[in-house]
């Protein structure tokens, strides 16, 4: 709870300790059997005189929002998302941290992939992976064989895998709080002259949105938002395929953040970071996704993550 003359963290006393070390702006206030999280708000509010009280519309349960509203005359609502969507140097650092430690990862996890192995049994490879080097996930992975490559969310699983079938991995890595999330899609076997088809038109449409926002750029020039994903999307669609699904992304301290690249008619500036991510999906067959995080500094595209995009049979 941030006032015109303090801010204060309102925290379980088995939490206090921790977030006095890591909060040392804050004034820490233990709830408990004593004093409820109700009482401590409500002393705060007389103490410092609250008439109007702004609250954050994202992630508050209606509970938390009746406690928080009847201990004060009226409550204002904010949306503090868009106050991340620039990145200082050193928050696109960290992201760029996290990207790294994904790309090794996925170098390491592709020496270790073998016949009959089942798709939780590579998420739990690639996790261990990545928890060794202290970060942590960013979320579950998704991994998927074959036919599950067309599901976009697919419910990674017990398939085991087979010769001569599509891989595709979705993972991220949080570093120090901040996240990553890349997708490859590589060929267990040998693939189809059809199968490299639907490979090359995803990649070649990443470029044509990648070539947008640099040529964009170049000539000094903000990229527009949906544009980006516009542009990705009718290639595929040109080439013959269903449109996808799913959209790219702002990322941050959560996974999907603003900007929205699909929806918004909104400028993609320096400080922003992003995923470009389309896909092919041709349900009971197969799926492609190819994901990469950018950012953009110096009036300059910016590429974070770095593991190889062509085409790789295993």
């Amino acid at each position: 709870m941030v006032t015109k003359k303090n801010q204060y963290l309102i925290t379980s006393a088995l939490y206090s300790h921790a977030a006095r070390k890591f909060s040392a702006r804050f004034e820490v206030l233990e709830a408990g059997a004593g004093k409820s999280f109700s009482d401590i708000l409500k002393e705060i509010i007389l103490k410092e005189k609250i008439k109007i009280l702004g609250i954050e519309n994202d992630n508050l349960k209606v509970t938390e929002y009746d406690r928080i509203s009847k201990n004060v005359k009226q409550t204002k609502h904010f949306d503090l998302s868009s106050l991340r969507i620039l990145k200082d140097t050193d928050e696109i650092n960290l992201i760029g941290k996290a990207c790294e430690i994904g790309d090794k990862a996925y170098s390491q996890v592709l020496k270790k992939i073998r016949i009959g192995m089942t798709e939780k049994e590579i998420a739990l490879e690639l996790e261990w992976i990545i928890r060794q080097t202290g970060a942590e996930l960013s979320f579950k992975p998704i991994v998927a064989f074959g036919p599950n490559a067309a599901v976009p969310h697919h419910q990674t699983g017990n398939d085991k895998l087979q010769k001569n079938q599509c891989v595709l991995i979705d993972f991220g890595v949080k570093y120090d709080n901040y996240c990553s999330d890349m997708t490859r899609t590589f060929f267990f076997g040998k693939a189809t002259y059809s199968q490299k088809k639907v490979y090359d038109t995803v990649l070649e449409s990443q470029q044509k949105a990648i070539e947008y926002i640099e040529n964009q750029l170049e000539n000094n020039k903000k990229p527009i938002s949906t544009n980006v994903d516009a542009i990705a999307r009718k290639f595929v669609t040109d080439a013959g395929y269903p449109p996808f699904n799913h959209s790219s992304h702002g990322i941050g301290l959560e996974v999907h953040e603003l900007p929205h690249i699909s929806s918004s008619n909104d400028p993609l500036e320096n400080g922003m970071v992003f995923s470009i991510e389309p896909g092919i999906y041709l349900p009971d067959q197969m799926g492609v996704r190819i994901e990469d995080l950018f950012a953009i500094q110096d009036d300059k595209l910016i590429p974070l993550t770095h593991s190889p995009k062509e085409l790789i049979e295993i």
